[in-house]
């Protein structure tokens, strides 16, 4: 009882010390961007679900001071690029990587299917560079390092994830990115559809696919990798890890990826899911051991 008494008291302290802070991602007007009468929408019935973002955000979990690493990690929650799923696979994911002593930066990047952008597909990464800048900007603040910050995404934040590993600037380049169940490709053959049409549109040209197919975009400075799949999902197949893992492994690129049998898709923190529930574990080892 003593112990669970410390333990909780230990926690209470740690909270009390760690920080929060959302802030816009933008300082002025946002690029690529219509004046519109859309709204953002918000979904809380069983999850939380976001929509049509007009006011791209970073959410800042930092662990305390005395518990801070130094690295940091962008988050980018999936939805098809149609929603997100800001919590499951979002603000969930930072006080995970708090508990690390990881800082957590929840992206809420704007969605292409929204009638105010001006291009589609470019809106979301523009955001996701964007975030990395102002990470970088806020480092010493924030009691991080510049050079330790890297990017996750699920799905297809899996996918934006890995075009902002393949498709940045100095500034933008993720130190390291983690991939979880992610689209990749946008192959008609490995493709989610959905994800696709959404980012790209019903009949994109040749280039376009080219551009967002990301084992396609693999380069010699293409950041160290974590991927993560089930071999039975339905929803994105597992040939999309596939595909990229060989492409990062043709470059040298430094990359750990774990296939687990069974487990679907989008199982978040996969929280009572038998061994599926360990993959956290393997990425928090993962990050505590980058060079």
């Amino acid at each position: 009882m003593r112990l669970l008494f410390t333990f909780i008291v230990l926690c209470t302290i740690h909270l009390a010390h760690a920080q929060n802070y959302l802030l816009p991602l933008w300082k002025d007007e946002v690029p690529n961007q219509l004046k519109t009468k859309e709204k953002e929408s918000r979904d809380t019935t069983d999850a939380v679900r976001i929509g049509y973002v007009q006011n791209p955000t970073i959410e800042v979990y930092l662990p305390g001071k005395s518990h801070a690493t130094g690295q940091a990690v962008v988050i980018c929650p999936g939805g098809g690029y149609s929603i997100l799923a800001y919590d499951k696979e979002g603000t969930d994911i930072a006080k995970l990587l708090n508990g690390q002593g990881i800082a957590g930066i929840v992206l809420k990047y704007r969605l292409p299917k929204s009638q105010s952008n001006i291009v589609p597909h470019q809106s979301a990464l523009m955001d996701a560079q964007q975030a990395m800048k102002l990470v970088r900007a806020n480092a010493t603040q924030w009691n991080i390092d510049p050079g330790n910050v890297g990017v996750i995404g699920f799905s297809a934040g899996g996918h934006l994830a890995s075009t902002l590993g393949t498709h940045f600037d100095d500034e933008s380049r993720p130190d390291f990115m983690a991939l979880i169940y992610p689209v990749i490709s946008m192959d008609t053959g490995i493709t989610h559809m959905g994800s696709r049409r959404n980012l790209i549109g019903e009949n994109p040209s040749e280039e376009l696919v080219k551009l967002y197919s990301n084992e396609l975009q693999v380069q010699s400075n293409t950041p160290p990798a974590f991927i993560l799949h089930t071999m039975d999902d339905g929803a994105v197949p597992v040939e999309n890890s596939l595909r990229f893992y060989e492409a990062l492994r043709k470059e040298q690129i430094p990359t750990e990826m774990h296939l687990y049998p069974i487990g679907g898709h989008g199982f978040g923190l996969a929280i009572g899911r038998g061994h599926l529930a360990s993959w956290p574990d393997r990425l928090i080892e993962w990050l505590q051991n980058l060079e």
